[in-house]
């Protein structure tokens, strides 16, 4: 039976790079996909990881209809035996349903990769819907891992280094970044909580002792 799965984690732990992984294993049994992605950091139209694979995609714009995008090329003789969906965070939660309907009413797997909640640990829309619907939610064991070394459960805003915990739900960025871009980072909850990022607990590290410091 065709399913609507939906991969999740944080930042960094993998998520592209699966979809382009199978992508590659059903392309090589002669299937072929229907890829669609939204704000990817390689540009528009594009699906890439962070290891420096890429292919093309459709890009989803606001709006859009996903199932009747993908029943025109159908009816126009086009070919398609799967859908791959990266990104699927920024979709609308009424595009989810329209990936839903492709599984149901088209009897094709939808593969859905993610990130579920925000900067600040608020969860997406489009990744809130997928929870719903989905006939599996699969959370991706390559574990991203923040600076102290504990497993990254949340992902972080930054500016200049410094974690912000307000602003738009979707500002695009990268875990790679100049000092001062909008940048990501992944923590683990104490730190998100704490507001504790590499670059402030290294000035933390860095600073003078509070209290002086005198021989005995």
């Amino acid at each position: 039976m065709p399913e609507l799965v939906f991969f999740s984690g944080t930042m960094d732990c993998g998520k592209s790079t699966l979809a382009l992984q199978i992508e590659h294993n059903r392309s090589a049994r002669g299937l072929q996909g229907m890829i669609f992605s939204r704000d990817d950091r390689a540009g528009e139209g594009k699906l890439s990881s962070r290891l420096g694979l890429v292919t093309d995609a459709v890009e989803v714009e606001d709006g859009q209809d996903l199932f009747a995008y993908l029943v025109d090329h159908l009816s126009r003789g086009g070919r398609a035996d799967y859908v791959i969906v990266d990104e699927a965070q920024f979709l609308a939660p009424e595009q989810i349903d329209q990936l839903a309907r492709v599984v149901d009413d088209l009897g094709l797997d939808v593969y859905a990769f993610g990130i579920t909640t925000d900067f600040r640990s608020k969860l997406f829309p489009g990744s809130q819907r997928l929870v719903e619907l989905a006939d599996r939610v699969e959370v991706l064991q390559v574990e991203a891992l923040c600076w102290c070394g504990a497993r990254a459960t949340h992902n972080a805003r930054t500016i200049g280094g410094v974690m912000v915990v307000e602003g738009a739900q979707v500002v695009v960025g990268d875990v790679t970044h100049s000092a001062d871009e909008v940048g990501y980072e992944v923590l683990c909850r104490r730190h998100h909580r704490r507001r504790m990022t590499a670059a402030t607990a290294r000035a933390a590290a860095l600073s003078p002792d509070v209290l002086p410091v005198t021989s005995a």
